[in-house]
């Protein structure tokens, strides 16, 4: 997995004003919090931050703290809604050799079946791994796959080191036959609004 070195500095102001200075010199508010400690407040260099959160699951060796460098995994990012930039980072303290539950992406390979159609309902699966050995990934080969078949969370392999942290029964994807369609369904549905929104209509203007 990959893990980046990032200075912080302690925050010792508070409240939505305070947060926007802190964005506006390129920094984003953070909290470092884990292992029955008190909450850290601090903030982190933005783009040094938006680059390393590009990778799931990274983890950070916070530096510049008080009581030297600390290991933290991302656990919760706000971004703004419209324009995307960082707005606030919850971290979580991590030990080497600790075990933490993490959201890992289920990343599809290999060309789905002729005549065959993906229909993916879980892009994520909970795994258990060691803090610092956490893999960026769970790959799915689908090439195999015939039409009408589907993977549960406990038909995936999981990478070395990883256990199931999740139902082992959730659906991750099924291969539908992609000759069937719905668009006759959906025709007729379309029709039976239309004719109710004209029959609601005609008695209005009654």
């Amino acid at each position: 997995m990959s893990e980046v070195r990032i200075a912080a500095e302690p925050r010792t102001e508070f409240g939505k004003g305070a947060a926007r200075r802190t964005r506006r010199a390129g920094k984003v508010p953070a909290v470092l919090y884990g292992h029955g400690t008190d909450p850290q407040h601090i903030s982190l260099p933005g783009h040094a931050l938006m680059l390393a959160l590009k990778t799931p699951n990274v983890l950070l060796t916070i530096e510049g703290l008080g009581n030297g460098a600390e290991l933290a995994l991302p656990k919760d990012v706000q971004r703004d809604p419209i324009k995307g930039f960082l707005e606030h980072v919850d971290l979580l303290l991590v030990k080497r050799g600790e075990k933490v539950v993490v959201e890992l992406p289920v990343q599809l390979v290999g060309d789905v079946v002729p005549g065959g159609q993906v229909a993916q309902t879980a892009v994520e699966i909970s795994v258990e791994a060691e803090a610092t050995q956490i893999p960026e990934s769970v790959e799915l080969d689908i090439s195999e796959l015939e039409i009408d078949s589907q993977v549960l969370a406990k038909d995936l392999k999981l990478p070395s080191g990883a256990t199931l942290a999740a139902d082992e029964d959730i659906l991750i994807l099924q291969i539908l036959d992609a000759s069937v369609s719905t668009e006759p369904e959906a025709e007729a549905e379309a029709e039976a609004v239309a004719e109710g929104a004209e029959g609601e209509g005609e008695g209005a203007a009654e």
